[in-house]
């Protein structure tokens, strides 16, 4: 079973703010979230939602729609962001194009989830972003989820903090988990399918037809690459092997 996410930063009981006009799942992701120890404010509009949000700075984690009528999710995310609301913000939503999760994430989103998935799994990643937020805690630790060391990567899925030669790399949650199953496997090929499955969980579908899921992953490694290369312009550890996948290598050549 999932740890609860029982303490903030601060020590507090985390605050997370839904946003979601589908009143039955509204409900339910609440109790469900209420149940797992979150204090939990959920609003069926999004411009309500914005105006609590701009007078209240107190929320831990934002979970937000992308359709909904008067204000989109997206668009309420950019509003946060112009307001100076630094929450991170999670995507909840049935929109599995690649474009949708590409934007989301271009525009400062931390994560991005399939309505569909179990709560398990939803509590799961909200946890982890959680865990990235807790500084100067000492928390319990997590099974399977020691340090991982590959040359000058250092990885600590606890927290999903990932570290380049000393300098912490600002990865999203989704992004972590590429980097770390190349990580545990380096030195190795790894399938596009077996990356997505990383992220998104076995069986998941992605748009595009039935080979969607190798552009969400191209765009995965695109945006990890860059951010890597932000820290240090000779990265090169993350191997394309066209038409099957990647691997991270010490001495890599980026396609």
């Amino acid at each position: 079973m999932v740890r609860p996410a029982s303490a903030a930063k601060d020590g507090s009981t985390p605050r997370i703010v839904l946003v979601d006009d589908d009143d039955m799942f509204r409900e339910a992701l609440r109790n469900n979230l209420r149940d797992a120890g979150l204090d939990v404010l959920a609003f069926g509009d999004s411009r309500i939602a914005l105006e609590h949000l701009k007078a209240d700075r107190s929320a831990t984690l934002a979970l937000l729609d992308w359709k909904m009528p008067a204000m989109s999710g997206i668009e309420l995310l950019r509003k946060m962001r112009e307001a100076q609301i630094d929450v991170p913000v999670v995507f909840l939503t049935v929109l599995g194009e690649p474009f949708y999760e590409e934007t989301a994430l271009a525009d400062g989103a931390v994560d991005f989830i399939d309505k569909s998935r179990t709560f398990t799994i939803i509590q799961k990643r909200i946890e982890m972003i959680l865990a990235r937020g807790r500084e100067g805690t000492e928390d319990e630790p997590v099974a399977g989820a020691e340090p991982i060391t590959i040359g000058d990567l250092e990885l600590n899925p606890a927290s999903c903090r990932a570290v380049w030669k000393g300098r912490e790399v600002d990865l999203t949650v989704a992004e972590f988990a590429v980097v770390e199953h190349l990580a545990r496997n380096a030195g190795r090929d790894v399938r596009y399918r077996d990356l997505y499955n990383a992220v998104r969980g076995p069986g998941f579908s992605a748009g595009f037809g039935s080979e969607g899921y190798r552009a969400n992953v191209r765009s995965f490694v695109k945006r990890i690459r860059q951010k890597f290369r932000d820290l240090d312009d000779t990265f090169e550890c993350i191997e394309n092997y066209p038409g099957f996948g990647y691997r991270w290598t010490a001495h890599g050549r980026s396609v």
